[in-house]
C-alpha cells in the first residue's frame, strides 16, 4: 500500500476517534481498535467516506492477556504494518485504592501500561528498520502534577507513561521514529460518564479548564511530526503543569489535597 497506516486505540470514542480523523486527513490509512465493534464500524465507515482512505475496526479488549495479540493479527491479516501508533485507550477506576478488587485494579494496569509498552515493544522495531514511525502515547496533566486521592493508579500510570516515552523519544533521536506523550487535562470526551464523575466535574470545574477532543488530538498530531517529547495542550494546563515545578513538593502537594475533591472519587 501507498499510505502509511495509523493504529488507534481507544478509537471508539473522544480523543482516539479524534485521533482517527485527525490521521485519516493527512492521508493516513487507520486501523481502530476498541471494545465496541459497532462504534468503530460507524466511525470507519465515516473515515472512508470522508476522506477516500481505508479504515479496519479491529475489536479487542486490552484488558485482556491477548488483546495485544487480536490487534496485530488484525493487521497482519489485512498485509499491513504500522506506521503510527497512538496508545490512547483508558479509563479511570474510582474510589480509594483500599476499598476496589485487585482483579479490576490488575485489568487497569493491563490497559493502561501493559498493552501500552508490548504494543509499542511489537511496532517499534518495524518502525526502526524502515526508518519511519510516529508514537504518540496519551497520558495526561495527571502524571506532572502531584497525586490525587482517589483513582489511584491513574496518575501513576500517566506519570509512567511521560517518563516511558521520554526515554523513547532520546533512544530514536537518529531513527526517524517520533515519541510523544500527550498531557492533556480536563477534555470533553466519555471519560468522566464512564467512572461516573461526569456530575462532580460539570459542577465544580469552570469551562475555561476545559479542551475539545479534536483541539488535543490536533496538537498532539502536531506535537508527534515535531517530535518534541511532551506536550501539554492548553494554555491554563501549560501554567498548571510549570507552576508544579516552581513551587515546593510539599506545597503542591497540600493544594491538590484541598482542590483533588473536584474531580476525583474517593
Amino acid at each position: 500500500m501507498a499510505r502509511r497506516l495509523a493504529l488507534i486505540t481507544g478509537a471508539s470514542a473522544g480523543i482516539g476517534a479524534a485521533f482517527a480523523r485527525i490521521y485519516a486527513s493527512h492521508g493516513y490509512d487507520v486501523a481502530l481498535t476498541a471494545r465496541r465493534l459497532d462504534r468503530l464500524e460507524a466511525l470507519a465507515a465515516e473515515i472512508r467516506l470522508r476522506f477516500g482512505v481505508e479504515a479496519y475496526p479491529i475489536a479487542a479488549d486490552l484488558a485482556l492477556a491477548d488483546g495485544v495479540d487480536t490487534v496485530l493479527a488484525g493487521i497482519e491479516a489485512e498485509g499491513r504494518v504500522v506506521d503510527a501508533l497512538v496508545n490512547n485507550a483508558g479509563y479511570g477506576l474510582p474510589g480509594a485504592y483500599s476499598q476496589t478488587q485487585w482483579a479490576d485494579q490488575a485489568a487497569f494496569l493491563q490497559v493502561m501500561l501493559v498493552s501500552v509498552c508490548a504494543l509499542t515493544h511489537r511496532v517499534l522495531p518495524g518502525m526502526v528498520e524502515r526508518g519511519y514511525g510516529r508514537i504518540v502515547n496519551v497520558a495526561s496533566l495527571a502524571g506532572l502534577v502531584p497525586g490525587a486521592a482517589g483513582h489511584t493508579l491513574y496518575a501513576a500510570t500517566k506519570g509512567f507513561l511521560v517518563k516511558f516515552s521520554q526515554s523513547l523519544h532520546l533512544e530514536n533521536l537518529a531513527t526517524g521514529v517520533h515519541v510523544s506523550a500527550l498531557c492533556p487535562g480536563f477534555t470533553y470526551s466519555e471519560f468522566h460518564d464512564v467512572n461516573g464523575t461526569r456530575a462532580q466535574v460539570s459542577q465544580s470545574l469552570p469551562s475555561w479548564m476545559w479542551l475539545g477532543a479534536d483541539e488535543v488530538a490536533a496538537t498532539g498530531y502536531e506535537a508527534a511530526e515535531a517530535n518534541r517529547p511532551v506536550c501539554v495542550p492548553g494554555s491554563p494546563n501549560k501554567a498548571i503543569a510549570a507552576l508544579t515545578k516552581l513551587i515546593p513538593d510539599d506545597w503542591a502537594l497540600a493544594l491538590m489535597a484541598r482542590q483533588g475533591g473536584r474531580f476525583r472519587k474517593v
